[in-house]
C-alpha cells in the first residue's frame, strides 16, 4: 500500500482565553506523507486519546513542562493504530501498535516510536490509552496510599481520576470518596468502580457531606481539579494529610479560577498537612511500574478501564475534546477513527 496524501489536525491560532473551546482554534487539512525511510512503518490510526492537557497546549505558552503546539502544524497525542506500510522488520503490516503521533489519519514513524500492543492482554487494544501512569504515580509514588488510608479524589470520573481511585482501592484504602459533577456520574464511582460513596459537586455541600463521610478526616487528597474542592479537602484533613496535587480542571475551562485556590496557612501548620504537587513525564520507569500493575490487576478483576468511545472521524476529534473540557464524558475519551476492517 502506497498512501502519499492524508489529513491531521492542525492549529490555526493559539488559543488566548480559557473559555475559548479548542474547536475555534483546530481544523482538519490536508497533508503530505514522505516516502519511508530505512527502519519506518506507515500507520493508520483508529483510536485517539483524548486528554485535558492537549488543550493547554494549544496556548502559546504553557505551565506544562513540553512544547506547546505550533500553528500551521499538527498537533499530536496518543494514538493506535496499524501498520499498513513497513520498512522495519520487527513491525510488519498488520502489526497493531501504540505511538504519540495522533491526531491524523496516518503517521510516519520510526520504529522506535511505535510500541507494539500485546495480544490478547486485554479485551481490546484500546485499553492502553489510559492515564494509569499519572494516576499510578501520584497515588503510589506522591502520596504513597497503604493499607488504611481515607482518600478523596477530586475529578473522580475523569480519566485520571477515575484510574487513581481504583488505584487506592487496590492498595488497600479503608475507604475511597470521589467527587464528581451530576448524579449520573456519582452512580458510576459507586456501582461501576465501587468506591466507598461519591459527592456530587453541584448539588451537594462538600463540607456537610465530608463531615458524615470521613468524621476523623482524610489522610490523602487525589485532586485534579483546585479551587473550592481544594479548599474543602483542608479543611477536613486529617493530622499529617498528604495532598497529591496532579490538575487544575476548575481553572482550564471557561475562565475559572481553580488554580488559585485558598490556602489555609494556619490549617495547614497546624495539621502539617503535607502538600505534594507532581508533574508525571512518563519515564521508563514510571510507565513499567504501572503497566505491571496495570496487567495483573486487571487480570485479577481488581481494576476496570472507565472509557468513553465517540465514533467518528478527525473532525469529531476536534468536538470531542470541546466536550472533554466541558465535562461530557466520564472516564478516558477515545475517538475510534476508522472502523473495524473486514
Amino acid at each position: 500500500m502506497t498512501i502519499r496524501e492524508s489529513s491531521a489536525v492542525v492549529l490555526r491560532a493559539h488559543r488566548t482565553d480559557l473559555a475559548q473551546p479548542p474547536s475555534s482554534v483546530l481544523e482538519v487539512a490536508p497533508v503530505r506523507l514522505p516516502p519511508l525511510g530505512a527502519n519506518q512503518v506507515l500507520v493508520e490510526n483508529v483510536f485517539q486519546h483524548l486528554i485535558a492537557a492537549s488543550g493547554d497546549l494549544m496556548f502559546e505558552r504553557s505551565q506544562i513542562p513540553v512544547p506547546t503546539f505550533r500553528i500551521g502544524e499538527p498537533i499530536s497525542g496518543t494514538a493506535i493504530g496499524r501498520v499498513v506500510e513497513s520498512r522495519a522488520a520487527d513491525l510488519p503490516i498488520g502489526t497493531t501498535v501504540l505511538h504519540t503521533a495522533g491526531w491524523r489519519e496516518h503517521s510516519v514513524l520510526d520504529a522506535a516510536e511505535a510500541f507494539p500492543v500485546p495480544d490478547g492482554l486485554f479485551p481490546g487494544p484500546e485499553y492502553l490509552l489510559n492515564q494509569g501512569v499519572s494516576a499510578y504515580h501520584g497515588i503510589v509514588d506522591i502520596a504513597a496510599v497503604d493499607d488504611g488510608d481515607i482518600v478523596l479524589v477530586s475529578g473522580a470520573a475523569g480519566g485520571v481520576g477515575s484510574m487513581a481511585a481504583q488505584i487506592a482501592r487496590a492498595r488497600g484504602a479503608a475507604t475511597v470518596i470521589g467527587i464528581a459533577g451530576g448524579a449520573e456520574k456519582c452512580r458510576f464511582l459507586v456501582e461501576d468502580l465501587g468506591l466507598d460513596a461519591a459527592i456530587d459537586y453541584k448539588s451537594e455541600d462538600l463540607d456537610e457531606r465530608l463531615d458524615r463521610l470521613a468524621p476523623n478526616g482524610i489522610t490523602v487528597f487525589f485532586d485534579t481539579v483546585g479551587g473550592t474542592q481544594f479548599e474543602a479537602a483542608l479543611r477536613h484533613a486529617a493530622f499529617g494529610a498528604r495532598f497529591a496535587l496532579c490538575g487544575t480542571l476548575a481553572g482550564q475551562i471557561g475562565g475559572g479560577q481553580g488554580g488559585h485556590p485558598r490556602l489555609d496557612i494556619m490549617t495547614a501548620i497546624v495539621n502539617e498537612i503535607q502538600i505534594r504537587p507532581f508533574s508525571t513525564r512518563h519515564t521508563p520507569d514510571q510507565v513499567r511500574a504501572w503497566s505491571t500493575h496495570y496487567a495483573r490487576w486487571h487480570a485479577e478483576g481488581r481494576i476496570t478501564f472507565p472509557h468513553t468511545i465517540v465514533e467518528g472521524g478527525l473532525a469529531r476529534a476536534i468536538t470531542a475534546q470541546d466536550e472533554l473540557l466541558a465535562g461530557v464524558h466520564r472516564g478516558n475519551l477515545i475517538v475510534r477513527l476508522t472502523g473495524p476492517r473486514t
